[in-house]
């Protein structure tokens, strides 16, 4: 059986399967308004039209994703392009602590939405009158000198010093720069109607300008740590629509930051409220915005899993994360950008077992190129 005749028989065995599946789609895929729009020539959105919410994927869809498993195996010192990852997944061994490397500084502080300009207490679905911010400080670090800067989201990589650890192995090891980690939570909640839904979903630079208005300012005046103005010492990551939102700084902000590694990045239509120049949110970046744009100075890792949030929803529905990341990472290739794209069989949305296998080599990939200030 050749590779083409294996394809189009795991296209119709899923779709055989996609009926069974159906009724746990509406637990994947976040809430939606009840119309959408079409595009129009020359890329601008239609006027709204009625769509069935929640239907399953239809053959096509399935075909379109059955060619992840086409891809090459992603490989040690794998370049920019799109790669297949198979089980069984094992933890990284930079994950490990080793008692030879020296151990950075982990400190936590508190933000207070009542204080904040940008984000304060919106009484939104979960908000919280809190948010805490964990900061990662290489031992090697030197008061008053630049350093890279990571931003994560949900504070992803905080817990179990995840990313302390493999931060310190990796800059040991002179596989990375040093770099300070700053991995901040949300304002509280989930989906459409939530502070972390407007937070995170919201295609605009507004979260961008929150970091840098409130939240980097804190890290340098209390730990004596200075951020490099240069964007290509300066890299964003999340998860879900975490990693929607570090594409968002990245994309309205390209000027403070270049770097942008994503793990099931929500690049679906879930912003809320609407805004009529981006209709359907996220989804918005492989539909219209990077195919009309000029090319940004953007380097960009992706990850999407074969189960990950509506898999088994019609693309029609702007839902199905895996074949909202395939598309971005189409785009991104036919733009000329710098992207690493990586599709995780048998995985499901943002899973660790992935995350623990490929953040190291990941992180590696993302900060290739960059050579800071002497």
């Amino acid at each position: 059986m050749n590779r083409k005749q294996s394809s189009l028989i795991r296209c119709v065995v899923v779709f055989w399967l996609a009926s069974a599946a159906h009724s746990l789609v509406g637990a994947d895929v976040a809430p939606a308004p009840a119309t959408t729009t079409t595009p129009a020539p020359g890329g601008a959105p239609a006027a709204p039209v009625p769509r069935n919410r929640g239907a399953p994927a239809t053959p096509a869809d399935f075909a379109e994703m059955a060619k992840l498993f086409e891809l090459p195996a992603l490989t040690p010192g794998a370049g920019d392009g799109d790669y297949l990852l198979k089980p069984s997944y094992a933890p990284a061994p930079e994950q490990t602590p080793r008692p030879e490397v020296p151990k950075g500084n982990v400190v936590q502080f508190t933000l207070t939405a009542a204080d904040s300009k940008f984000y304060p207490d919106t009484g939104l679905r979960g908000t919280t009158p809190t948010r805490g911010v964990t900061v990662y400080i290489p031992s090697q670090y030197v008061a008053g000198t630049p350093a890279a800067l990571l931003v994560t989201h949900d504070a992803m990589g905080a817990r179990n010093n995840q990313l302390p650890t493999i931060l310190d192995n990796l800059i040991a090891g002179h596989r990375l720069p040093l770099i300070v980690a700053v991995m901040i939570t949300s304002g509280g909640g989930d989906g459409r109607g939530s502070e972390r839904g407007l937070e995170y979903d919201t295609v605009s630079a507004k979260f961008a300008d929150f970091v840098e208005a409130e939240v980097l300012p804190r890290v340098e005046k209390d730990y004596q740590v200075t951020f490099t103005k240069d964007p290509e010492g300066r890299a964003t990551m999340g998860g879900s629509s975490g990693g929607a939102v570090a594409f968002t700084m990245a994309w309205f902000h390209p000027e403070l930051y270049r770097r942008v590694l994503t793990y099931s990045g929500t690049y679906t239509n879930n912003q809320s409220p609407v805004n009529p120049d981006t209709l359907h949110g996220a989804w918005e970046y492989h539909e219209h915005l990077i195919p009309a744009s000029a090319p940004k100075p953007l380097r960009i890792w992706m990850e999407v899993g074969e189960n990950d949030n509506g898999s088994k929803a019609t693309a029609a529905d702007l839902h199905n994360w895996v074949i909202a990341n395939q598309r971005m990472a189409g785009v991104l290739k036919a733009k000329g950008y710098h992207y690493q794209f990586v599709y995780a069989a048998g995985a499901g949305h943002v899973d660790g077992k992935v995350v623990a296998q490929t953040l190291p080599q990941a992180l590696e990939w993302l900060w290739q190129g960059y050579k800071p200030a002497k």
